[in-house]
């Protein structure tokens, strides 16, 4: 499928590796060239040399904090008037309620609500002047069904949501177009640092952390950033104009939800 967005401009935010990378891969793919963003350069380089080598579009990275201002500024100055956007950051660590602070909560809220906010503030202006933008937030399959242990996660992301929802229906009628895609586990790094906290509790390997997490899920398996990455594309394509301010669940079925 064509998705028609051949010659735009997307900015994706830690996509060196994982989700990120999925998504950048798929833009890339479909012909869009791509502000890259992470903190390690020599992984995000590396990154963004393969996508040039693959796909033949313009790449240009910045190693930066996007969640500090100054790392957003300047991420921001190189993204300039991007058409798509991809926000994306790593969720906090797992713990008990009893375990948080609330510096711990507001370093979560910065992450994972307040740093995607603050890019769409910015950049979402540009996109309604030229009557044309797309915006997927990476968020999580806890803003569905809330993860015990992800508490922080559960309550940023869940913050970010409502902001969507309520922002998304304002500047769709200027041809902007935001959405949300809630990840469950996938075989990221991410993944990794969860099944490792379950094999050191359990005092079981690693891969027998990994079958247990992968009995859960109904597809029996953990998803792929690739696949991941073709509904990102999709989401950010013309075909998604009527697709405002939805939550799209990719989990292999593991999110007990009729909705």
């Amino acid at each position: 499928m064509d998705l028609g967005i051949r010659g735009k401009r997307a900015l994706v935010c830690a996509s060196s590796k994982g989700l990120g990378r999925g998504c950048a891969e798929a833009l890339a793919e479909a012909g869009v060239d791509l502000v890259m963003n992470a903190r390690g350069a020599e992984a995000l380089e590396q990154t963004a040399q393969a996508i040039r080598d693959r796909h033949q579009v313009k790449v240009t990275t910045v190693a930066a904090d996007i969640v500090s201002e100054e790392g957003r500024a300047q991420v921001l100055a190189a993204a300039g008037d991007v058409d798509i956007l991809v926000t994306n950051a790593g969720g906090p660590p797992p713990g008990m309620w009893s375990d948080w602070t609330r510096d711990d909560f507001i370093k979560a809220l910065d992450g994972n609500m307040l740093t995607p906010i603050a890019l769409m503030t910015a950049l979402m202006p540009k996109m309604i002047d030229k009557g044309w933008g797309r915006v997927v937030n990476i968020t999580s399959q806890s803003v569905k069904a809330p993860i015990a242990v992800l508490g922080l996660s559960n309550a940023a992301r869940t913050g970010l949501t409502g902001y969507v929802a309520g922002t998304a229906r304002q500047v769709a009628p200027h041809g902007v177009i935001v959405n949300n895609i809630l990840p469950g586990i996938h075989a990221t790094d991410r993944a990794v640092s969860l099944d490792t906290g379950v094999a050191q509790q359990q005092g079981v390997s690693l891969e027998e952390a990994r079958k247990q997490r992968e009995a859960t899920i109904p597809a029996r398996r953990y998803g792929t950033p690739e696949e991941f990455g073709q509904m990102c594309a999709y989401l950010c394509s013309q075909h998604a104009g009527f697709i405002v301010g939805q939550n799209i669940l990719i989990d292999g079925g593991a999110t007990l939800a009729t909705i």
